[in-house]
């Protein structure tokens, strides 16, 4: 652990930092200037490469050689750089553009033109952009990847465990049994719903100018379609193009892709939460790693805390996406500047939801079900069966089945030899009979392997 690590003031920084350091690409200072600088460049290339705008010259392949290059090798000196200049600016768009002018300023076509470097754009043209790419690589490059680990970790539990059957609980009580596959098959499906939701949420972006309205471009080129240039501009990066904006944004998309991610969020708490129970009674047990102490005091103590710490960050994760989501669709008038400090966590919410993905990962990992367990806790719960035994008299017309089996097992268990008796008593057909006296409750378990198995 370095000593930077040490005196962090945020977790993600100094101890989590290596589990989230596949984020810093995207969502650090760092790396909200790199895509700044991309969409600049991009920009700059777009109107020399559209021959209707006269005034600037196509760029040779070399020039455009230089510029890519500009893009690709952009590293943390170059940011380092540019925030130099923001201590004279005290703009940081500003200075990155007068950056890019002094970069290029060797190159001799580009500086005949450099004053179409941030043509008829605000401030916001460039950020509301470099924004949406860097929540699209943030999403597409780490989040989805981890979210996806996890929920083949579920399927895969799904699959093996999909005929061992469990003792259900709803209200904490004994209930109609499933299996521990099925259970596991149905976090999966979840946080598969929820996976779709998060991917198939479009990044918009905009280049309209101050107000949203190409004030500026009209004033230069008022014949141009500056509208459908645009368009295709945005388009060209990998986003979806916003027609209608103020000088900002308004970040509606961003919320969709925080809520879905939240919610999301939300299933693996569940999830998390289930797990520890399912630790507690001893339904699954954990492998030991060598070394690792659970308790300071209770040297038997072997704790779910992988689920604990996962459960933790997602909560930290929630109460800040959803602080987005609620706050970023709105903007005073045409612009106010309460969204820019906002913005500047993105990486904060990705960061604790990717540490409570990894966690999560490391404790499905060192899963181990207990069949013994399992089924002692299934024998002991004869009572379930009163459900299919009820059922069945139902289908042959016999008075008052739900109330019989009700005064036999209601807030009391019941044996298997009791059960058999009340079954003998039956005027229902043998076969139907003989199948209700072959039922246990580990038996007792419907389709619940065939469903595991299908995920």
């Amino acid at each position: 652990m370095s000593d930077f690590s040490l005196i962090a003031l945020s977790p993600l920084d100094g101890r989590y930092a290596a589990k989230v350091e596949a984020l810093r690409a995207h969502f650090s200072e760092h790396g909200l200037i790199r895509n700044r600088v991309r969409v600049e460049v991009a920009w700059l290339k777009a109107l020399a490469a559209e021959p209707a705008l006269g005034e600037i010259p196509p760029f040779s392949a070399a020039t455009v050689e230089e510029l890519d290059t500009v893009v690709a090798a952009f590293a943390a000196e170059d940011s380092a750089a540019v925030k130099a200049i923001e201590a004279t600016t005290n703009h940081d768009v500003k200075a990155m553009e007068y950056w890019l002018k002094q970069r290029l300023g060797h190159n001799a076509e580009v500086t005949r033109v450099s004053e179409f470097i941030h043509f008829a754009c605000t401030s916001e043209d460039i950020n509301n952009t470099a924004h949406a790419l860097m929540l699209k690589a943030g999403r597409d490059d780490v989040l989805l990847p981890a979210l996806d680990a996890v929920i083949e970790r579920f399927r895969a539990l799904a699959h093996a465990l999909a005929e061992l059957p469990m003792l259900s609980r709803t209200h904490g009580q004994s209930a109609s049994p499933t299996t521990l596959g099925k259970e596991m098959a149905n976090i999966a499906a979840r946080l598969e719903r929820g996976r779709e939701a998060i991917a198939r949420v479009g990044l918009n972006a905009k280049f309209n100018g101050a107000v949203g309205n190409y004030n500026a471009h009209m004033s230069a080129w008022p014949e141009f379609d500056w509208e459908g240039f645009n368009r295709r501009f945005i388009e060209s990066l990998g986003l979806e193009f916003n027609p209608y904006t103020i000088q900002i944004e308004p970040h509606d998309a961003m919320a969709e892709l925080f809520d879905a991610t939240a919610r999301t969020n939300t299933v693996l708490i569940d999830a998390c939460r289930d797990i520890w129970m399912y630790v507690s009674l001893g339904y699954f047990r954990q492998r030991l790693k060598e070394g690792e102490v659970g308790s300071s005091t209770m040297p038997h103590k072997v704790n779910p805390i992988d689920f604990e710490n996962a459960e933790g960050n997602l909560g930290v994760a929630n109460a800040v996406l959803r602080h987005f989501s609620e706050k970023l669709p709105i903007s005073r008038l045409q612009r106010d500047l309460t969204d820019s400090t906002v913005l500047r966590n993105m990486g904060v919410g990705f960061g604790h939801t990717v540490l409570a993905l990894d966690a999560c990962l490391r404790g499905l990992g060192k899963l181990e079900a207990d069949p013994v367990r399992l089924a002692a806790d299934l024998d002991q719960a004869w009572e379930v069966l009163a459900e299919p035994v009820q059922t069945v008299m139902r289908r042959f017309g016999i008075e008052n089945p739900y109330e019989q089996l009700k005064a036999m097992t209601r807030g009391k268990g019941i044996t298997r030899e009791a059960l058999h008796e009340f079954i003998a008593t039956l005027a229902i057909p043998e076969g139907d009979r003989r199948r209700l006296l072959d039922m246990t409750p580990a038996s007792y378990v419907g389709k619940a392997a065939e469903l595991a198995k299908r995920i």
